[in-house]
């Protein structure tokens, strides 16, 4: 029965040490709420800030499980705004948005030097 209980002591400890390990991180700087997000294997999955009203607010990156940027976004109280940047593989798209609405999408080829600078 001891070995039981010592086992499932173990196994809460490290589950909850999971689950901190993971947990998002927040820091106030100035109005905005700088926010990073993690995967499961503590790489990040996303950063960017919240506004005072909670609405996310200026640059949002995401990352896939090995840290491999997969995209860039820029928002204004909420709303989806400005040059957004998808990486897929060896391709990039590139969606402009005004206002919540997409405005153009350009697809870039994989050899193009631009895909590959901005990918950096």
């Amino acid at each position: 029965m001891k070995k039981i209980v010592i086992i499932l002591v173990m196994l809460s400890v490290g589950f909850t040490y999971a689950q901190n390990k993971n947990k998002p991180q927040l820091e106030k700087k100035g109005d905005l709420l700088i926010a990073t997000y993690f995967h499961d294997n503590g790489e990040i999955q996303q950063t960017g800030a919240f506004d005072a009203n909670g609405k996310l607010q200026g640059k949002w990156t995401s990352f896939d499980v090995d840290g491999n940027k997969l995209a860039v976004a820029t928002y204004d109280a909420g709303k989806k705004v400005g040059k957004w940047f998808f990486w897929e593989g060896h391709s990039l798209k590139e969606v402009d948005y005004t206002n919540n609405a997409i405005v153009s999408v350009v697809d870039w080829k994989k050899n193009s030097k631009t895909a590959v600078a901005l990918r950096n």
